[in-house]
């Protein structure tokens, strides 16, 4: 069954609440990578909001260079954003935040219980369901342009550690998303309301709103032998983790920022 752009217009237009991009989609049966793809057209003049959607990436990207694997049966999208007003390089994670929250709040809001894992991934019953990579091109330290990429298992095969939608729909007594075009359009909703977020109503307030739905808050962890308690990120993307001291007379607990990449915090099945 091949993928409908008709029915994606359709949807998106049903169900946005923002105008804040313009979009403008391609789709491809297959490609490298949405994200390069995306880029390619950026460069020959694409405007912002256009978006990439692909059947299929045989070179997909995910963090710190590693491989997304990308078979038929899951979602690969990309979304181009050119900013205006100044995001600094060094901020380039609230990207990842706002599209992170974005997409979680809006599949909670179609009934499936999405959190965050810190910092950029999308996880049900305590497996990953999905990633999302930002790509960004500065320009004297601020952000020009960004893309957006967002993988999403849908009926694809997944790992141990994974979940897709399609399996999860059919362990639930209601089935939310009916095909892949509607979710395609709830992610690029999602994309749209972070973005509105956080450029409307200020990082202190996405930040807020993405520490809601992290699975990660009071998660221990162990940094250099140093036991520690997970308690919150900051605007840059650093987790914040209050270390325990041995020292009884220490009232104030240290707390160190873990820059992303530099631990792995695993998955855990919920409790609930």
């Amino acid at each position: 069954m091949g993928f409908n752009l008709q029915n994606l217009e359709a949807a998106l237009q049903a169900g946005r609440q923002y105008t804040y991009l313009p979009f403008s989609l391609h789709f491809f049966e297959s490609v490298s990578s949405t994200n390069q793809t995306l880029w390619d057209l950026l460069n020959q003049g694409a405007i912002s909001g256009t978006v990439v959607i692909a059947t299929q990436q045989s070179a997909g990207r995910g963090q710190w260079g590693r491989q997304w694997i990308s078979p038929v049966g899951g979602l690969y999208v990309s979304v181009g954003i050119s900013f205006d007003h100044k995001i600094e390089a060094t901020d380039s994670y609230q990207l990842t935040f706002a599209s992170a929250w974005g997409i979680a709040s809006q599949l909670r809001q179609s009934g499936i219980d999405v959190g965050i894992k810190w910092p950029n991934d999308l996880v049900l019953n305590g497996r990953k369901l999905g990633g999302i990579l930002t790509e960004t091109k500065v320009n004297k330290g601020q952000i020009t342009q960004a893309v957006i990429g967002v993988g999403i298992n849908w009926t694809n095969p997944v790992p141990k550690t994974g979940i897709n939608l399609e399996s999860w729909q059919t362990s639930q007594d209601f089935r939310p998303i009916s095909c892949l075009e509607m979710l395609t359009s709830i992610v690029l909703r999602g994309i749209e309301s972070g973005m509105e977020c956080l450029c409307q109503e200020g990082v202190s307030i996405l930040l807020s709103r993405y520490l809601d739905l992290l699975t990660n808050m009071g998660d221990r962890v162990y940094v250099n032998n140093l036991s520690g308690t997970v308690v919150g990120v900051t605007s840059q993307g650093n987790l914040r983790v209050d270390l325990e001291t041995d020292d009884t007379k220490e009232l104030i607990t240290p707390e160190i920022y873990i820059e992303p990449g530099t631990i792995s915090l695993g998955y855990h099945k919920s409790s609930v």
